[in-house]
């Protein structure tokens, strides 16, 4: 229990420090992947602190990183089109993006998500260690196993279906995944397995990104000369993923028999 009580606080502390300068990245215009690179530091964030999230002290923070994904989600799915666009050579459609993806980062940097989460930062470690001192952060190792092991057998359930929903399943395996990553030390997973969810992560998004795309196609028009290809692109992507979900669901019967 002392180790995560000590390993928690700095973890956070690290990304918050990325946080900080995916923002000024953001706020500058540096690189193409400063959004991207917010977004991995929100989520180890949300991933380290949702087993804890019965935990008084993380549930604040825990709802200030969702509200800034859930602003950041749309913004994201933007650049990656505009930036598939470009690569296929389609100018027009990807230039006529931009000025709606500037507005976004500029939106995102005097958003209230955003402060919010950044001033929830800066509270918290005091708040950690308040809780530390009145015994408040007791069993946090058998709290992370018991959420490990419920998110296990929620994707497990979830692959055993024969009409499973490709969106659950690409949430719940992302959520395994990160905690996983969150917690290695703690996580009963095979390095075999991890790869697989790894392997099922990319080809349900590369499935998702195809499905989003065919959707906005329907009323932006300037999409339609893409859809042939996108259509057979998820088709291709579904049969990827049904294969890497056989794999995997597999091995989780293996290591459950």
């Amino acid at each position: 229990m002392q180790g995560l009580i000590y390993e928690v606080p700095r973890h956070v502390l690290r990304i918050q420090m990325r946080l900080f300068a995916c923002r000024e990245r953001l706020r500058v215009a540096t690189d193409d992947e400063a959004l991207h690179d917010l977004r991995i530091a929100l989520r180890q964030l949300r991933s380290l602190l949702r087993p804890l999230s019965s935990v008084a002290v993380c549930e604040t923070l825990q709802l200030r990183a969702a509200e800034l994904g859930r602003l950041t989600g749309p913004l994201r799915d933007l650049e990656v089109l505009q930036s598939y666009l470009q690569q296929q050579g389609l100018d027009s459609a990807a230039q006529s993006r931009l000025p709606l993806l500037h507005q976004g980062y500029l939106q995102l940097l005097d958003s209230a998500p955003l402060a919010h989460l950044l001033d929830a930062l800066d509270d918290w470690p005091q708040q950690w260690r308040q809780a530390a001192s009145n015994g408040q952060l007791r069993g946090l190792h058998k709290l992370v196993r018991q959420g490990l092991r419920k998110d296990r057998k929620r994707l497990a359930q979830a692959l055993l279906d024969p009409a499973h929903d490709r969106h659950r399943l690409r949430l719940l395996i992302k959520r395994l995944r990160y905690v996983v990553e969150a917690y290695p030390q703690l996580a009963d997973l095979s390095g075999r397995m991890r790869m697989q969810l790894k392997q099922a992560q990319s080809a349900l998004g590369d499935w998702h990104d195809h499905w989003q795309w065919l959707q906005r196609a329907e009323t932006e028009v300037d999409l339609q000369p893409c859809v042939p290809v996108w259509r057979d692109a998820i088709l291709s992507a579904e049969q990827q993923a049904d294969l890497v979900l056989q794999a995997l669901t597999a091995s989780f019967a293996r290591s459950s028999g």
